[in-house]
């Protein structure tokens, strides 16, 4: 008898442990599924992902002034000149940013003879005022194709046989040099000295902790990153010409600790306050 009264309490107990255990189990089931629905989706793994090494977007720099503008495109703040034939004088009509404009844009300065424009300022929006045209977007287009759509919006107006059009002054471009140098920050750099080693001498260096085998130089070109890795010990020590490339107004070049890069750490930050910049200056 007792031996029965053992064995069904056993039994019972064992059914109340289960039915515990049961509901233990579900909650643990349940509980991850609850967890998952909370957290927003991170944007980071998103960026990463557009994150692309290539050598295609960057060219070698080179030594000679002339080889960094050979196939040179206009830029904000950029001071063209248009020699027309048949209007020694220029074209009769004042156009332009004033010379009071240019200093507070912190640009190169443009100037007019008798009133006629003889020179033409880029804008920060990437648009100049041309006589008779009004205002043409010339940043991005190379000077062959600034001078055949100039030329084309003019001949509606005036008769023009022929027309030349120069670079009379180059406006500065902003490089944002990041990471291990002395002075990080953005650095304003000539067209002349625009590649990756003058960008990190400007800003003093690498620092003790700077990696000068694993440089990035990055451009962001319709919402992608592109990047490519740089060994600027290859380039002073030993003359690698392929270890630096030429950049342009709004790259990043940045230079990593010893330790190597983190996406989240060392590159994220970065580019989170170019895009906060561009959207505050553009």
């Amino acid at each position: 008898m007792k031996k029965m009264l053992f064995c069904g309490w056993a039994l019972a107990a064992g059914l109340v442990l289960g039915s515990m255990m049961t509901e233990t189990a579900q909650a643990a089931i349940v509980a991850p599924a609850a967890v998952e629905v909370r957290p927003t989706v991170v944007a980071a793994p998103a960026q990463k992902d557009n994150y692309i090494e290539t050598d295609e977007v960057f060219s070698i720099a080179g030594l000679q002034t002339g080889n960094l503008t050979s196939h040179y495109k206009l830029a904000k703040y950029d001071v063209i000149t248009l020699n027309v034939l048949g209007f020694p004088n220029g074209l009769g009509y004042s156009a332009g940013y004033t010379q009071a404009q240019a200093t507070s844009n912190q640009s190169s300065t443009t100037t007019t003879k008798s009133g006629n424009i003889d020179e033409i300022m880029v804008g920060p929006d990437g648009y100049a005022a041309v006589p008779y045209v009004g205002n043409v977007k010339l940043a991005g287009l190379t000077l062959d194709e600034a001078q055949e759509l100039i030329q084309e919006k003019l001949s509606r107006y005036v008769k023009i046989p022929s027309m030349s059009l120069a670079v009379k002054s180059y406006g500065p471009r902003r490089v944002y040099v990041m990471g291990e140098v002395t002075t990080p920050g953005i650095r304003k750099m000539d067209i002349d000295s625009l590649n990756a080693y003058a960008a990190i001498v400007s800003a003093g260096g690498f620092t003790k902790r700077g990696r000068s085998t694993r440089v990035q130089v990055i451009r962001v070109i319709d919402g992608t990153m592109y990047y490519r890795q740089l060994n600027m010990k290859s380039f002073i020590r030993k003359h690698d010409l392929t270890q630096n490339v030429t950049i342009q107004d709004g790259d990043i070049v940045y230079v990593p600790k010893s330790n190597g890069i983190r996406w989240t750490e060392d590159i994220l930050p970065y580019f989170t306050a170019w895009t906060y910049y561009k959207a505050i200056t553009d």
